[in-house]
């Protein structure tokens, strides 16, 4: 079973912040929880550095364009790794295995979809994109908010206008194509306002691929002044991950168990362009293009110019990647807007991750210790035991709907109704008496908790990762598949537990 995921490749012309922190750790944690589940995962970021806005940005900083975009790329590696991204391949568009495959993808677009002409009307640098005259605000700004200038250049066209139908057709047809459903509404909207052709060249500029040629005719050597506009260019990463131009067929099948998770500012490129030009070419469409929304701070929309942008790398050092991974993920149902607020932060690694979960297991496991650290598996369940016990062997299935959808905060949600469960089961099963008085009925109760922190370790293992393994190392689990979830445990003898949360935040 394969399940590909992708994020966005990102634009280089900034610093990563907490935004590409949460697409890419969206991601990781929707190719874990599959990994997990034994399926066949490929996981795909990188970034993208083509364009004019980037040869701007290079020149502003006094730095080659090639020495700017290493730089900045490798920061990018770097917030991976910080957030403790396992992906499977990082895609740059200056790489050349990805400029072959943008010029072959350019190659296989249907001839009388592209044609040239001259383009004249406002650019946005900053989003990449010509904007129509209708379309500016009252300050004659990108919707965006971003500066536009006037340009005039010779252009190649994709007939994008005559999609329209087919991709009607294809949401109709597919009901699941785009999420969340607000997203969904949005971009149906737009293609049934009507589609323009699109430009899909530059000749203002040189940093970026050149477009293809076919022939050594002086007609077709004028065309090396093109280079590809950038989305056309950045979009095709998706399918440079997966070895095109070569194995058509393979690429296909791959795109049809593809999952692309975008920030909503890039829903239409992805949701209307892309499809439009994979339906060109003859390669098959991803299977779920999911949208999240953007962050605020404390109610205010980030921004360098006002100083309150997040800086994951801090939120980290200071709190720890899990509590940063669980926050972002329990604070807001993904596909929404959220705001960014470290008191709220703090309220969720004191009330939810330390005291519930982190208590939970440390009183536990703890009390297994002051009886000699072993467990007895062989025990009879009494009615007080089934929802707790059953709960617990059946989290991953319930689980399994929302990770699908990408209702990551729905999932996250169905491990915490359990972690509750269990300590309301403390509290009522009160072990600390039943070791005065009912030695058998102790050793079941603890190992009922015995599994249900397991599966609370494993509906966990996507989300906050380097928890989740110091629990499995509390309980000697291997934690590397969900099937663990179903084995017994064996009389055993269990490590010393610490502190999984320690409270000096």
């Amino acid at each position: 079973m394969k399940f590909n995921i992708t994020t966005p490749i990102y634009y280089i012309n900034g610093e990563p912040h907490i935004g590409h922190a949460y697409t890419s750790i969206a991601a990781d944690i929707l190719a874990r929880f599959k990994r997990l589940d034994g399926f066949d995962v490929h996981l795909c970021t990188g970034t993208d550095e083509h364009g004019i806005k980037v040869a701007r940005t290079a020149k502003k900083e006094k730095m080659d364009v090639v020495e700017f975009s290493n730089v900045v790329s490798q920061k990018f590696r770097d917030m991976s790794a910080a957030i403790n991204m396992k992906y499977d391949d990082f895609v740059r568009t200056t790489e050349e295995r990805h400029i072959k495959s943008a010029q072959a993808f350019w190659k296989m677009l249907k001839k009388e979809d592209v044609y040239k002409n001259v383009y004249s009307g406002w650019y946005s640098a900053q989003d990449e994109e010509y904007v129509a005259e209708a379309d500016l605000d009252k300050n004659r700004r990108a919707p965006s908010g971003a500066a536009v200038e006037w340009m005039e250049e010779e252009s190649y066209f994709f007939r994008l206008s005559a999609y329209q139908d087919k991709l009607l057709d294809w949401y109709e047809k597919h009901p699941d194509f785009i999420a969340p459903a607000s997203r969904r509404n949005e971009i149906i909207s737009f293609v049934k306002g009507g589609l323009r052709d699109l430009s899909i060249s530059r000749s203002q500029f040189t940093w970026g691929i050149p477009v293809p040629v076919d022939s050594d005719s002086d007609e077709e050597k004028s065309e090396l002044k093109h280079v590809m506009y950038v989305w056309i260019d950045a979009l095709t990463n998706y399918i440079t991950s997966f070895g095109f131009p070569n194995n058509k067929a393979y690429v296909s099948e791959m795109m049809e168990n593809c999952t692309h998770i975008v920030g909503k500012e890039i829903i239409r490129f992805h949701a209307v362009y892309w499809p439009a030009f994979l339906m060109s070419a003859g390669i098959s469409l991803p299977k779920r293009i999911f949208a999240h929304g953007w962050w605020t701070n404390e109610g205010v929309k980030m921004s360098k110019s006002v100083g309150n942008v997040v800086d994951p790398r801090d939120i980290i050092q200071r709190y720890g990647l899990d509590v940063l991974r669980f926050f972002l993920f329990r604070e807001v149902r993904f596909g929404e807007d959220g705001d960014f607020s470290e008191a709220a932060l703090q309220k969720r690694f004191s009330y939810e991750l330390a005291n519930d979960l982190g208590n939970l297991v440390q009183r536990v496991l703890a009390f297994i210790q002051k009886r000699g650290g072993n467990i007895v598996a062989d025990y009879d369940i009494s009615d007080a035991d089934k929802s707790l016990l059953e709960n617990s062997r059946k989290l991953i299935e319930k689980m399994r709907p929302f990770m699908d959808k990408q209702y990551l905060h729905s999932a996250l949600n169905t491990v915490w109704d359990l972690v509750m469960e269990a300590n309301k089961y403390v509290n009522d099963m009160r072990p600390w008496e039943l070791a005065k008085t009912d030695e058998k009925r102790l050793n079941v109760v603890l190992t009922v908790l015995c599994e249900s922190i397991r599966s609370i370790a494993f509906g966990l293992a996507a989300f906050i990762p380097d928890t989740a393994r110091k629990i499995f190392n509390f309980i000697n689990v291997k934690g590397e598949s969900f099937g663990e979830i179903s084995a017994n445990f064996v009389d055993q003898h269990f490590p010393q537990p610490s502190v999984l949360f320690p409270k000096e935040k």
